[in-house]
């Protein structure tokens, strides 16, 4: 690369929620090209006047058809970082994604791996580049949105039930959170068409039975709350 080129590339934090711990996992790409060939990293791909993409938001895609090799629920755009130090072949940004997966999805273990998110963020696992800050800006995002939107049940069995909902939320935002708050959340959106009841119900080995429902965005964006569900809303 010359002294006048700058390396772009798009970059995917893929989490989903664990089916056995409950715990946010990120999705981590096997990669086969230097630099940090063999070294697990964040799916991404390089953005320049020869690849196909014809937007950000096209080479999001084409990373998550091609390296992430799964549809997400959910993905939005968190934001770009850029400097001379992140990449060995010299100044570079990416712009990187926060995708929201279905907790039950597969992926091709050879090249592919979920990995808990506890282990990137204290530096446990290590990943190339700066790919720990970017897993840490879209996790604060997603923490962030949480308190005041749906996103976490972008991460919830396609049936779930309050105590799912309530998993996910707590995920998300590292901390306990208040069942009656969330419960009432859950009925506002079902006024709204965001939630509904399936009319079934599952019965743990344990307790009493619990009522299932089922995510029924009504668009693209997130359904907002006017009120911090960490204050009681």
């Amino acid at each position: 690369m010359s002294s006048a080129e700058v390396l772009a590339s798009v970059d995917i934090v893929a989490l989903r929620l664990s089916p056995q711990t409950q715990r946010l996992q990120v999705l981590l790409h096997l990669r086969e090209r230097e630099p940090h060939a063999g070294q697990w990293a964040l799916p991404g791909v390089i953005v320049n006047g020869r690849t196909p993409d014809n937007s950000l938001d096209a080479a999001a895609a084409r990373a998550l058809a091609e390296k992430a090799r799964v549809v997400p629920r959910h993905l939005e755009q968190v934001g770009t970082e850029g400097n001379a130090f992140r990449d060995p072949r010299g100044w570079s940004l990416s712009t990187y994604y926060l995708a929201l997966l279905d907790p039950d999805g597969e992926v091709d273990e050879t090249q592919l791996a979920f990995v808990d998110l506890d282990e990137l963020l204290t530096r446990k696992r290590l990943l190339p580049f700066d790919h720990r800050l970017l897993v840490e800006r879209a996790c604060e995002r997603l923490a962030a949105k949480t308190v005041y939107s749906n996103l976490p049940l972008y991460l919830v069995p396609a049936r779930f039930t309050v105590l799912d909902a309530l998993a996910a939320v707590q995920a998300c935002l590292g901390q306990a959170v208040n069942g009656t708050s969330l419960r009432k959340r859950l009925e506002r959106m079902k006024a709204a068409g965001w939630v509904e009841d399936t009319g079934q119900k599952h019965q743990p080995r344990l307790g009493r039975p619990q009522q299932l429902y089922r995510h029924t965005p009504q668009g693209a964006g997130a359904f907002m709350f006017d009120r911090s569900l960490l204050a009681g809303g």
